[in-house]
């Protein structure tokens, strides 16, 4: 039954974390045997050891946008940065990590390669303190182990069908491993040591590479919330048509569906392509979203030399809109995508990326007559454009220190035609605990990118271990970074 629903951890949340204290005496003793386990994923020792705004476009409507892309002030221990050199041992060398490379971090932290996976995407931490990892490519999940570097790889799933989400549960008396296939969500009895049961699907039949579109979203990411609901995304088939709100199965949402399975419920819409989701502090779910490309100027007037701009596509104005989006996952809300699009010139003050509003946009929605944009909630956090948030981890319960603790991290995997690069990077969004919602980023970790624009890394997850380090996947390296930050 659902109310006998007791979770043990879920993508992105380790430890004593607060769904677990929240619920039944159980939950207490597997928190405290979960902080009791060796840390197999690795000892505290590491080796070796940013995003930038570009101009505002042009137009007197033009928004403004600000130096960074947090709108508040960071914790003095953000303040201080260095760079330090990705350390990689000499097995792990090859491909974009044959040369040296340099990190942007906060002071006192340190960067190594901890993992070699060509391909590794999503990743969760399993009761037993190991990282698994996904790697659609190859159709597989594998489990690594190891201490100051990965020794030991074990292909926990094989033969599915582009495997990207990852979460851990328990459900009734076991623990549970579920995974977003493409075209379903699976979920496994957890057997320990790398090994699992008889696979259920829980949610067949999800939309994946049909109806042909210009920009088809096909993976899955999955979370699952303290009442045990599973929640998953299902991206949109386009950059940006309207038809994509009326197919069925609907595209462009984030779908919830029961621990046992059965009829999967549309939670939210107007979702181009929510795959960073994610467990808040509070229980509530959250979703960072990769918005659209080639927005038209939605103001009349001149822009770029053009007399009158509204609807064209002016490169200035789409190398900062829309900004990507993180949001809270609730019944019934519609993000707008592709008709309403968040500008951050109509924020408080102007640029601000916290609490953007939407507005219509000026080719598939021209003056709200499509859906009435003024009538949605703005977007919680903005992301600067282009960004391309991916996985995303709440931090509290972990032993990560403060004041990141008080936040959730973020991949940023960097744009793909945006004139200049918008960098790679992980991000680090603080928690305000009393408004229970998160605020504007700060990069965390910067440098994969060169002056040039080319790219020697992307990041694509972010995890939390359990020994207080970040475990960062990356798809075009092909590997796992562990971040060390200060004692």
């Amino acid at each position: 039954m659902r109310s006998s629903y007791v979770p043990w951890v879920t993508r992105g949340a380790m430890g004593k974390t607060d769904e677990v204290r929240r619920f039944t005496p159980a939950g207490i003793v597997f928190a405290v045997l979960l902080a009791a386990l060796g840390g197999a994923l690795a000892g505290c020792g590491s080796g070796g050891g940013p995003g930038s705004s570009a101009a505002a476009p042009t137009g007197s409507n033009a928004a403004t946008t600000t130096s960074g892309p947090g709108a508040e002030s960071p914790p003095a221990r953000l303040t201080g940065r260095q760079t330090v050199t990705l350390r990689v041992p000499a097995r792990m060398e090859g491909g974009t990590l044959s040369s040296p490379h340099r990190l942007e971090v906060p002071k006192g932290w340190t960067a190594s390669v901890w993992a070699r996976v060509p391909g590794a995407r999503m990743e969760a931490v399993t009761p037993e303190g190991n990282l698994l990892v996904s790697v659609p490519g190859e159709g597989k999940v594998v489990e690594l182990s190891g201490a100051g570097t990965a020794t030991k790889e074990k292909v926990v799933l094989a033969g599915l069908e582009s495997p990207q989400g990852l979460a851990f549960a328990r459900r009734g008396g076991g623990l549970v491993l579920y995974v977003g296939e493409s075209d379903q969500i699976d979920a496994y009895p957890w057997l320990g040591a790398g090994e699992v049961g008889k696979q259920t699907v829980l949610a067949p039949d999800l939309p994946d590479e049909t109806p042909a579109g210009d920009d088809i979203h096909r993976q899955k990411d999955v979370v699952v919330a303290p009442d045990g609901t599973i929640y998953f995304d299902v991206g949109s088939s386009s950059n940006a048509s309207p038809a994509d709100r009326g197919y069925d199965p609907p595209r462009g949402v984030i779908d919830s569906v029961a621990p046992e399975g059965g009829e999967v419920t549309v939670v939210m819409r107007g979702v181009r392509n929510g795959e960073g989701l994610a467990l808040a502090p509070d229980g509530t779910i959250w979703t960072a979203i990769n918005n659209r490309d080639e927005i038209p100027y939605p103001f009349h007037g001149e822009a770029e030399g053009q007399s009158e701009a509204f609807g064209q596509v002016i490169r200035s104005y789409v190398d900062n809109h829309p900004p990507d989006e993180v949001v809270p996952v609730s019944q019934g809300r519609d993000l707008g995508w592709p008709l309403c699009n968040p500008e951050q010139g109509k924020s408080t003050p102007k640029g601000s990326l916290a609490n953007v509003p939407l507005i219509p946009d000026a080719v598939t929605n021209p003056g709200g007559k499509a859906l009435d944009c003024s009538g949605l909630e703005p977007i919680e956090v903005g992301i600067p454009a282009h960004s391309a948030p991916l996985g995303m981890s709440f931090l509290d319960g972990s032993k990560v220190p403060a004041p990141w603790s008080g936040g959730a991290v973020l991949a940023a995997h960097g744009s793909w035609d945006r004139q200049e690069p918008r960098p790679p990077a992980v991000l680090w969004l603080p928690w305000d605990a009393k408004r229970k919602t998160l605020l504007p980023a700060k990069t965390l970790v910067g440098g994969f990118q060169e002056p040039d624009g080319e790219r020697w890394g992307r990041p694509v997850d972010v995890v939390p271990g359990p020994e207080g380090a970040l475990y960062v996947s990356d798809d075009t390296a092909g590997a796992v970074y562990k971040l060390v930050p200060p004692r």
